[in-house]
Order: structure tokens, then C-alpha cells, then sequence
């Protein structure tokens, strides 16, 4: 920006609506979340893949439905102008990983257990917990055909809240059965609605004929009593997708995982069959699905690939740290070991040794940048959540030593110890400069 600029006050250029940086107080919270993710994901044998933010907006609509709101109403798509290709900024990655394990052959060699993390854009209406740029994290079992892989990514989810600390997360199931099932329930559908349109609202009537199932997920109230009391899938299913789901509650009965059926339950993507979920759980007092998913045998073969079978999950990161959040009162400060103290141009190449030499120790450390009186670098070390301080003044150093300040209490000291907790708090003593990693080493683990 030029200084004319700067004189007539250039306009602030603010982020887009929806879509919302995370500072860096909020980047401890996420980096607990994501290293849970990775460790659970990991003690279930799946690996990690990453695929591109922009796919052809076919893929889309050829996977997730040309009739769902996503396709009709939230996906930002554009024409590249280079090419004239039809793109679309990922609404959500399950077609994504499936068109990559396609692309790449992955099943050649057997089944394949994967797991994804990363943004995703939708262009909805902002609130909390619903955003145009959201993250997700997904897992994705492709090529397992048996309930027991609907189980095991159930039980992920699971071992995932555990992890986390999150509580009161409620367990829904149903059964989707099969497209020959399904077509003779849409039909019965169809007909019953058809026989009640002057109830209908307008969205429902736009999808009596195009994706009648999806008007059992209307949130209008003024409709729940009508979607009530029509005909249910579950009395269309066959004996094999009864088994399935049968064996399914079997399983999570096995590990005293509660659940409860959903015969209303239905996800809003036409590729899933069988077995579905959703994880619920009440954030900021409202009810919201923080977690779905489910068995969608139909999408490779729909995609262009070797038919096969295939379940997983995607969860709502922003809808779950919102929940922590709650659960916790708040995300927890980032901490530092050591903040370095130093005077200026006198001590800066002995301080940034020493900096240095704790850092190869494995520890985190600051070194205080842009000069200041020791008042003001103290009281940005006590900001940064450093126990100790090093410090190292001229006179220290004449006698090739550093100072080094306790800044916290010992978390041992209870409620009852508040002397003694002053009293470490304000603990200081003189450590030689060949000792200084070793002392801090140990005063960290006295801590």
C-alpha cells in the first residue's frame, strides 16, 4: 500500500461472509482435536489421503444427486475461464476419495481403510455450527461388503469422543435396504403424499416426484404429524438387508455401545444403502447431528468404477469444538516451556544460543524479539504461558551465567498450599551457561 494510500485511508478488506479464520487462540483446541483424530484413526489401521479442494462439478452431481440441496442450492461452481471446464469447490469429500481410489486402482490390491481431514464449502445462510468454508473429518472403508465394517467405524466414532472427553453424544441407526426396497417404498411414498398434498409445504411438494424420501427429513413442524404417520421403510425391507441391520444392533449390543432406531432417519446424499447413522448431540441447547454417515455400496460403481462395497462416516469439526468448548468452558492457553530474557545486542548471540540449545532438547522456547526493559519482557513472558524464564543480563554473562525464574506454581500445589505456591512462583536462582538445558530440564520435571 502506498503512503497516498495510506493518507486517504484505503478501504479494509474483510474476510468473505461464512467462511472464518481460526486465531491463534483457538489453534490449541484445534491441534488437540486433530491429534485425536490422527491417533484413533491410526489404532484402527486407517491411513490417511488427500485429495484436491476442486473437483468437476460432475462428480458431484453424478454422486451426491442432481435432486439434493447441495447440488440445486449450495455448491460453489464456476466455469474455469482458461478452459471452460465445469468445476466445483468440494462440498463434501466422500465422492472425492472414491473417485481418487477409482483414478488410482487402490482396490487392486484389496480392501482399503482411509481417512481424510480438510475444508469443505457449502454456500448456505451463516450461523453457528454452519458455515461456506466448514472442515470435516471423514473415514472410509471401501471394499467391505459385512455389517462388521459398519460397526467398526460406529465404534471409531466412539473411541473418538472418548478420546476427546465428550460426553452425552446420543447413537441413532436405521436401514435404508436396498434400490429395489427403496423403489417400492418410494412409490408407497408417493402415493400417500400425493393423497395429502394440501398439507405439503412447497419444498416438499418440489420433491414429491423427484426425491420423495427426502421429505421425511423436513424440519417444517407443521409437517412432522403428516411425515409421522407415513408408510415406513422398514416394512418394505428384505430378508437380507433385515439380516444386516439385525446383525448390525447385534454387534454394538456386543460392545455395550447404546443406540437408538431412527425409522425417520435418512442422510441427504443418494448414494447410501443399508446401514445409517448419526451421532447427536445438544450444542449451545439445540440439538445438531455432529456426525453421519453410513453404507453406500452403489457410489463406486456410479462413479465409472469395478462395483464394490464401501461405508463410512464424515463428522462437523467446527460442531465439535463448539461442543468441547461447552464441555471444557472454554479452549485451554497455549503454553510455552521457556521464555528467554536477554539485554539487547550485548547478550542477543549468547541468548539465541541458549534459545537454540533448549529447542535441540525438545522443548518449546521463546526468545524475546525487539528489545524492551525487563519489566516489559516480563510481562510477555508471563503472557505466554512460559513456566520458567532464562535470563540473561550483562552482568550474568560477565560471570558466564543465566538466571532462571520460576513463572508458574507447581500444578501439584492444591488449593490449600497457596503459600507455597507464591513462594515457587517467585523462585529464581543462578545456573551456570554449560547447565542450563540440564537445570531446566529438571526443574521441568520437579514441576
Amino acid at each position: 500500500m502506498s503512503a497516498r494510500d495510506t493518507r486517504r485511508g484505503a478501504e479494509r478488506v474483510n474476510g468473505v461472509r461464512g467462511m472464518n479464520d481460526v486465531l491463534p487462540a483457538d489453534e490449541p483446541l484445534w491441534q488437540r482435536f486433530e491429534d485425536a483424530v490422527a491417533d484413533t484413526m491410526r489404532a484402527y489401521g486407517y491411513r490417511r489421503i488427500r485429495t484436491p479442494i476442486v473437483e468437476h462439478t460432475r462428480l458431484f452431481v453424478r454422486g451426491i444427486g442432481e435432486v439434493t440441496d447441495i447440488v440445486e442450492k449450495e455448491m460453489y461452481s464456476f466455469v474455469d475461464q482458461l478452459n471452460g471446464e465445469h468445476l466445483t469447490l468440494r462440498p463434501e469429500n466422500t465422492a472425492g476419495v472414491v473417485r481418487a481410489v477409482i483414478e488410482h486402482n487402490l482396490l487392486y490390491d484389496g480392501p482399503q481403510r482411509l481417512w481424510y481431514a480438510g475444508p469443505m464449502f457449502r454456500h448456505e445462510r451463516p450461523q453457528k455450527g454452519r458455515y461456506r468454508q466448514f472442515h470435516q473429518v471423514g473415514a472410509e472403508a471401501l471394499g467391505f461388503s459385512g455389517p462388521d465394517a459398519d460397526a467398526e467405524v460406529i465404534l471409531m466414532c466412539q473411541r473418538l469422543w472418548e478420546a476427546l472427553g465428550i460426553t452425552g453424544v446420543r447413537l441413532e441407526i436405521n436401514s435404508l435396504g436396498q434400490s429395489d426396497e427403496r423403489r417400492a417404498h418410494r412409490e408407497a411414498l408417493i402415493a400417500y403424499f400425493e393423497a395429502n398434498r394440501e398439507r405439503l409445504d412447497a419444498d416438499a411438494t418440489r420433491r414429491l416426484h423427484s426425491n420423495p424420501l427426502r421429505i421425511l427429513d423436513t424440519k417444517n413442524p407443521a409437517m412432522q404429524s403428516l411425515v409421522e404417520a407415513a408408510p415406513r421403510l422398514a416394512d418394505f425391507l428384505g430378508d437380507e438387508s433385515r439380516a444386516h441391520f439385525e446383525r448390525l444392533q447385534q454387534l454394538l449390543r456386543a460392545q455395550n455401545l447404546p443406540f437408538r432406531i431412527n425409522p425417520r432417519l435418512v442422510r441427504g446424499l443418494d448414494y447410501y444403502n443399508l446401514s445409517v447413522f448419526e451421532w447427536i448431540a445438544d450444542v449451545g441447547g439445540t440439538p445438531l447431528t455432529i456426525c453421519g454417515g453410513g453404507r453406500y455400496d452403489p457410489l463406486i460403481a456410479m462413479l465409472g468404477g469395478k462395483d464394490a462395497p464401501a461405508c463410512g462416516f464424515a463428522l462437523g469439526v467446527e460442531r465439535v469444538l463448539d461442543l468441547l468448548r461447552e464441555q471444557e468452558e472454554g479452549a485451554s492457553a497455549a503454553r510455552c516451556d521457556v521464555y528467554v530474557v536477554h539485554h539487547g545486542d550485548a547478550t542477543l548471540e549468547a541468548a539465541l544460543g541458549a534459545a537454540e540449545r533448549l529447542r535441540d532438547a525438545g522443548l518449546d522456547v521463546i526468545l524475546h524479539c525487539g528489545g524492551g526493559s525487563f519489566k516489559s519482557q516480563f510481562r510477555r513472558a508471563d503472557a505466554s504461558g512460559a513456566q520458567f524464564a532464562l535470563i540473561l543480563g550483562v552482568d550474568e554473562l560477565a560471570r558466564d551465567e543465566a538466571s532462571l525464574k520460576w513463572l508458574r506454581a507447581s500444578p501439584a500445589a492444591g488449593d490449600g498450599a497457596a503459600d507455597r505456591a507464591a513462594a515457587g512462583a517467585a523462585r529464581q536462582e543462578s545456573v551456570p551457561l554449560a547447565r542450563v538445558v540440564d537445570r531446566v530440564l529438571d526443574a521441568i520435571a520437579e514441576h
